[in-house]
């Protein structure tokens, strides 16, 4: 497997965050950072800093906190960002998205609106999904994990472990697979996942996502309408402990990831490459490593690990985006940077 860091250049764009999640880019040439304690950072196209006051109060317990940022695509007509993060609800917390304006200053979020939140939340700092993409048709995928409560990803009256669309004022889509069923949330659009932490359109529009598995089983998911993945009924995987997960690896009505990882890598953040600047990618996938402190490159319709970026700069990386320039971005945890990767001239 060829070792793809030999051919980059890496650059750290913004330094001395403190455990970054997530990041989007600002049509100005400017970014947004969050950081799971519960700040929203702007730097702007000159490396100015600064910290973005409005933000809705989030729980930053273990794995919750301030998380995903999307900046949609008509952000410099309406100046709209969206959000997600963990909620403190009545029982616990659960996974919300926000929506604000960003001062023309960037300075702060105005007129901020909660326009979801999970049905039922629960104690226990995990599993909170949180990714979030913008369809080709404007509606929004959010990515909700099982909260540690592996059932309720198979329970469709229940948000956790499934993927939802949403439109941007929080309403069920319309054409969602149970929209009007008495026994199921008109929000899923899919169900069945553990903790989906990355998220990204194809180069043809449609749906892929990146899981947690247990104890090995990591899965790259072709996302479908009304699918289930099968967590935890069938899995890759196994118990921390040793035991097996559910009935196996299959089972009749669950889909088949397109790869999985044993060992697993512990993926977070998800691209599919547009081969601005590396023609030979386009159409790959990269998907960031917690675990091994790679970037793991992924190629053809079977999904072959062909690649790994693996550096000093890839400690924990957590999220990973396709620059306007074609760059490729990612936030290392471990280190606390933006990265931008570019080929070696």
């Amino acid at each position: 497997m060829a070792d793809a860091a030999e051919t980059m250049t890496f650059e750290a764009v913004v330094s001395k965050l403190k455990t970054p999640w997530s990041f989007g880019f600002l049509p100005d040439g400017g970014l947004l950072i969050t950081e799971r304690g519960g700040k929203l950072i702007h730097i702007s196209q000159n490396g100015t800093r600064n910290t973005v006051s409005g933000v809705p109060k989030s729980q930053a317990n273990g794995q919750g906190g301030l998380l995903d940022v999307l900046v949609p695509a008509d952000f410099a007509q309406r100046r709209e960002i969206f959000l997600t993060f963990s909620k403190k609800q009545s029982s616990g917390e659960g996974t919300a998205v926000a929506r604000g304006q960003l001062s023309e200053n960037a300075k702060r979020l105005s007129n901020v609106k909660v326009i979801f939140e999970i049905s039922e939340g629960s104690s226990g700092g995990r599993h909170f999904g949180s990714r979030l993409v913008e369809a080709n048709d404007g509606a929004l995928f959010v990515t909700i994990g099982d909260r540690g409560d592996r059932p309720s990803a198979q329970d469709l009256t229940r948000h956790n472990g499934s993927i939802l669309r949403i439109t941007r004022n929080g309403d069920p889509a319309p054409g969602n697979p149970y929209m009007g069923h008495s026994d199921a949330l008109d929000e899923i659009w899919s169900s069945g996942h553990r903790n989906p932490q990355g998220m990204a359109l194809g180069l043809n529009g449609e749906l892929w996502a990146v899981e947690h598995g247990a104890k090995g089983g990591d899965e790259v998911n072709h996302i479908k309408r009304g699918a289930n993945y099968g967590w935890p009924v069938i899995s890759y995987g196994q118990h921390y402990s040793g035991a097996k997960i559910g009935e196996g690896t299959q089972k009749a009505g669950m889909k088949q990831p397109v790869h999985y990882w044993d060992p697993s890598i512990a993926p977070s953040g998800m691209m599919i490459y547009s081969g601005k600047l590396w023609p030979q990618w386009r159409g790959h996938m990269f998907v960031g490593s917690l675990k091994f402190d790679y970037i793991s490159v992924l190629c053809c319709s079977n999904l072959t690990e062909t690649a790994q970026i693996k550096a000093k700069e890839t400690k924990r990386v957590r999220d990973i985006r396709e620059g306007p320039d074609g760059g490729i971005w990612f936030l290392s945890e471990d280190r606390g940077t933006l990265y931008r990767m570019r080929p070696t001239p």
